[in-house]
């Protein structure tokens, strides 16, 4: 694999995989390379979004100084 993939197309891949198994077209062994495979590409999402989250805490200013809110608090600090 000689380039990093991306959110966007890990995110791709996992909803190609999860349609594959919803769909039953494929055999148990196929199905459980893909489970793996998404179990995989969903840990991957995941350490993306926790990372982005980071940022945005980061980024965020409160009063001249840097303070953390939690990413679901966004909405409530914009009130301020």
């Amino acid at each position: 694999m000689g380039k990093k993939q991306t959110f966007e197309e890990a995110m791709h891949k996992l909803e190609e995989i999860a349609e594959a198994l919803e769909n039953d077209t494929i055999d148990l062994e196929e199905s459980l390379k893909k489970f793996d495979e998404g179990m995989k590409l969903a840990d991957f999402c995941n350490k993306k979004l926790e990372e982005a989250r980071q940022q945005v805490a980061i980024l965020l200013k409160k009063e001249n100084r840097l303070v953390e809110v939690p990413f679901d608090g966004i909405q409530d600090n914009k009130q301020d």
